[in-house]
């Protein structure tokens, strides 16, 4: 990401006499990371992200950086005068791909959401699912440096909000930066980089996350290299454990990364061999 982005000394409040909903805040967002923003109802975790959208102005501070930004809300305008073919199509223009191929792009990420038997209905016609089915794959047509997503994963079903999961590890493996907000306290977690709250009026970062634990469900990878080989960078950045026996490698990952560490694997030169995956208990 050319230009991350960076929150300093950030506020907001509505109106100039109106109470603040947050001061003081600063928080960057490096290439490659996960960023999840938890607080309750009313704290102003959605206000936070829409200024990191760039959809939202500061009352004080500076927001720096200017990545190519993607950004699903909490509510999905779905009533717009588009198919969702023709409008991820046109986003995919708006964003720099040739128009041809961002068609093609549109319809491989409707068909990975589960919305490519409705890529030609009226979006007005849509259910709120579908609908926001259509409003996640649009978020991935131009590859965005920055992606910003707000209860995204709220009316999916749950085949759709997996494959969000594995959009988001990708993403941030191909370096991209990725923030979200989501009431289950088990979306993604130990995969997060930084946890931080929203609350008393300012953004407070969490201590006790890791970048990896064992508290979500995890995949078990058993792989084979050449002797003597160590195994990618991005494999142990992501690993919960990784512990090797008789030249075979045991690497415990979460699921929601089991993808990413698999196409790490076997894109590594020379590649390594995956002997089984399987579920972490079965």
């Amino acid at each position: 990401m050319d230009h991350a982005l960076r929150l300093d000394q950030v506020g907001r409040r509505y109106g100039p006499r109106g109470p603040w909903i947050f001061r003081g805040v600063g928080l960057g967002l490096p290439a490659g990371t996960l960023t999840r923003v938890e607080g309750a109802n009313g704290t102003g975790k959605s206000t936070l992200l829409r200024l990191l959208a760039r959809l939202d102005s500061p009352s004080e501070g500076r927001v720096q950086g200017r990545p190519r930004t993607a950004y699903v809300p909490e509510r999905f305008p779905s009533a717009l005068p588009f198919t969702p073919v023709s409008y991820l199509t046109h986003l995919g223009a708006i964003h720099g791909v040739g128009r041809g191929r961002a068609g093609v792009v549109a319809g491989e990420w409707l068909e990975r959401f589960g919305a490519g038997g409705f890529a030609r209905t009226p979006m007005g016609r849509l259910s709120k699912g579908s609908s926001q089915k259509v409003a996640v794959a649009q978020a991935f047509v131009g590859e965005p440096e920055l992606l910003v997503l707000d209860e995204a994963w709220t009316g999916l079903d749950t085949e759709a909000r997996g494959e969000l999961e594995r959009a988001v590890a990708e993403r941030t493996a191909a370096g991209g930066a990725v923030v979200f907000v989501d009431h289950d306290p088990r979306r993604l977690t130990g995969v997060a980089d930084a946890v931080y709250e929203v609350r008393d009026g300012g953004l407070h970062r969490r201590t006790q996350e890791t970048a990896a634990s064992a508290e979500g469900p995890c995949a078990v990878v058993e792989v084979r290299g050449a002797a003597g080989g160590s195994l990618p960078e991005g494999v142990l950045l992501r690993a919960v454990s990784a512990v090797e026996a008789g030249g075979v490698w045991r690497v415990t990952v979460p699921v929601a990364y089991s993808d990413v560490v698999l196409r790490e694997l076997l894109g590594d030169r020379p590649p390594w061999h995956v002997e089984s995956v399987r579920k972490e208990g079965a």
